[in-house]
Order: structure tokens, then sequence, then C-alpha cells
């Protein structure tokens, strides 16, 4: 799975993820298959499955599968959120948090369960701007003031010098504000390895901006889950025409 990532990264420099945060409070496995449906066809490279308050995922996670020809890629916010059935698993660290818990205990507590599951795993350094909304709140986030890109750039060279694989750069899932674009190019131009960048991301205005900034990812959640099932998926793709072109 890390090999699709980073071909499609050579290949098209700038690609599309959609989130799904399937809570069986306020979302049915049916309709987490229907927007998972909705976004392959509008054209996203894989479906993220996850998020700050998941429950169990195992149904999400098949019948996202049955709806879709992508990968499938855990983004798990408690160890509630590991699945044997996904294609690869984000396995992240939030780097700003003020609880070693996030930082690395959940880590050392899922690791053998995830390879005893044989799931990839690919390391991700996950860093909390503001507002940081849900995710900041649940992950005892320090976050990153939005006036200080130096400060992240420090914690994404650190993140590449230990070795992770990608940084994500994450505002929140329903953030009213994404992370500014010189943030973006600060972190993008101080690290060798693929920027991730979510949160607050609605149009094809912000999405292309983030690309040009130096974003190797976009991911979009609160939004698609808003819109697909209204407009089909339509004003999505039109976002993920604008990630393609900007390139």
């Amino acid at each position: 799975m890390w090999s699709y990532i980073t071909d499609k990264i050579i290949r098209e420099k700038a690609l599309h993820f959609s989130l799904i945060d399937p809570d069986p409070l306020t979302q049915d496995y049916e309709e987490a298959g229907r927007i998972a449906r909705l976004a392959y066809e509008a054209g996203t490279d894989a479906i993220m499955v996850g998020g700050s308050t998941a429950l169990d995922i195992d149904l999400a996670v098949k019948k996202i599968k049955e709806n879709v020809k992508i990968p499938v890629i855990l983004f798990p916010g408690s160890l509630a959120g590991i699945s044997k059935y996904a294609d690869a698993i984000f396995f992240m660290s939030l780097l700003n948090s003020t609880n070693p818990y996030m930082i690395i205990g959940a880590q050392a507590i899922a690791a053998p369960l995830i390879k005893k599951m044989g799931v990839e795993p690919i390391s991700m350094a996950y860093i909390i701007v503001e507002p940081g909304a849900t995710a900041g709140y649940m992950g005892y986030a320090h976050l990153i003031p939005r006036s200080k890109p130096k400060i992240a750039v420090a914690y994404a060279m650190a993140a590449e010098l230990i070795g992770y694989k990608l940084i994500y750069l994450e505002a929140g899932s329903g953030a009213d504000m994404c992370i500014p674009t010189e943030f973006i190019k600060a972190v993008s131009r101080s690290v060798q390895i693929p920027v991730i960048v979510g949160g607050g991301i609605n149009t094809a205005a912000d999405a292309k901006k983030a690309v040009e900034a130096g974003a190797s990812v976009i991911v979009q959640g609160t939004f698609i889950e808003k819109t697909v099932l209204k407009d089909g998926g339509a004003s999505l793709k039109e976002i993920i025409k604008a990630v393609k072109s900007a390139t």
C-alpha cells in the first residue's frame, strides 16, 4: 500500500483521500458504504476510515470495501479503530500531544495486534494546528498557532529524522478554516517526505492552494459526509479536479 501511495504521488504529484468516520451513533454502515462509493466515483484515490470518536469499525470497513476498488486505510482515533479487513493502517503518533499515551502509549498497545493481523502499517507523524476541533480536544494536543509555522517545521524535521514516512498537518475535522498556505509551504519545504493536509478544506480553491503550497495529499471528511449524498459527488468531483490540475 505504501508503494501505491508513493508511486501515485510520483505520477500525479498530488492525491485526494476521503475520510469516513463511521460512528454508529450518527451514521449507519450502509450509509458509509454509499458515501465511499460516491467518493470513489468522484475520483478520490483512497478511503480513510476512522476518526476521533469512532467505535468498532469492522462492519464499516467491510461495507466500504464492497463499494470501492481503491485502498481502504485505517485512520484510528483509538484502539477500537483497528480492523483486519483494511488494506493498511496509518500507524500514527500525535507529536504535539501533552499526553504520552497519544504519542507512544496507544501505539505500544496496538503494535502486537497489528502485526498479528498482518495489516500494513504506514508510519505517520500527526501534527494538529489551530483550531484543532475534536481531534485536538480528544488528542490532548498543545495546538500549534496558525501564525507559528516554524514550530510545525521543527516537529516535521524531527519526524523525518526519526523515520516517519508521512507528515499530517491537521486543522481538525469540521474546522471553520483550513491551514494557511504559508504554513503548508514552510513545512513541505523543510522535509523530503510527503505532507498530508486536512481539516477545513471546503472548496476547490482551498484544495488547489494547499497543493500549490506543497501538500502531496488532500484529505476531506466532514465536507464529503455533508455533500456527496445530496449532490451525488458533483462538488467533490470539482475539488478533486482542482487537486489534480494544481500540479
